[in-house]
């Protein structure tokens, strides 16, 4: 129904891009450019225990942020194309061999009933079949569930974070290949932890972490100012 849905408005309303607001694109040119840069590693200040090695396709500021929150959001669910596409594009340049499955961090129960769909696992099916097309042999396994319910993340420092979600997690047990944990956002990475613990308690190691977008790394203030009065 929510796919019908996008169908239907495309057709009716001029899309806008989510990146910079121009007409006639919901993702435009340029900022498709953005979003389909090589990945960077992403090493949190204070990375969790368990966290694997991360791998995010932009920073989460600019066109990602923006895209992200109208997908999320506002509604604009005919985005999962283009951040699908952007997490393909991510594992691309990721060493791989053999097959590999996809495993979605789950959203809680009330954002699905919310949004009437779960944001990340339909990405991670974008990524999916894209990669296929390529040749690569890729299949999502949704087998991560909440366990329990978590405090809201914001405001919450990195070691407050894994508290919060330690033991939030379970999972089923995971398909033979190389295992791929795959979300929207990485901060401080204990998301990504609990959800690999999860993993490694059905039997699963996991490979690589690959997200949209990580948030960059805060400069402390005293630091910059003072390269500002060396230049």
């Amino acid at each position: 129904m929510v796919r019908v849905l996008d169908a239907v408005l495309d057709l009716l309303v001029p899309p806008r891009c989510a990146g910079c607001g121009g007409r006639g694109a919901l993702v435009c040119p340029r900022c498709a450019v953005e979003l389909s840069a090589p990945p960077r590693r992403h090493a949190p200040e204070a990375p969790p225990e368990g966290l694997p090695e991360c791998w995010a396709a932009a920073g989460y500021d600019g066109v990602a942020r923006r895209v992200l929150i109208a997908y999320k959001e506002r509604g604009r669910t005919a985005l999962g194309t283009a951040l699908g596409s952007c997490l393909a594009g991510a594992m691309a340049h990721l060493e791989a061999d053999g097959p590999l499955v996809l495993v979605p961090v789950p959203s809680t129960r009330r954002s699905r009933r919310a949004k009437g769909h779960d944001p990340v696992r339909r990405i991670a099916e974008v990524a999916a079949r894209r990669l296929r097309a390529g040749g690569a042999q890729v299949t999502v396994a949704p087998v991560l569930r909440p366990a329990r319910k978590v405090a809201d993340q914001s405001g919450l420092t990195s070691a407050q974070r894994a508290v919060n979600l330690a033991g939030a997690f379970t999972s089923k047990a995971v398909p033979r290949g190389r295992v791929v944990l795959v979300d929207d956002v990485v901060t401080t990475g204990a998301t990504l932890a609990e959800a690999a613990r999860a993993l490694r308690a059905a039997g699963a190691e996991t490979a690589y972490a690959v997200t949209v977008a990580a948030t960059r790394k805060r400069v402390p203030v005293m630091r910059h100012a003072r390269r500002s009065q060396n230049r």
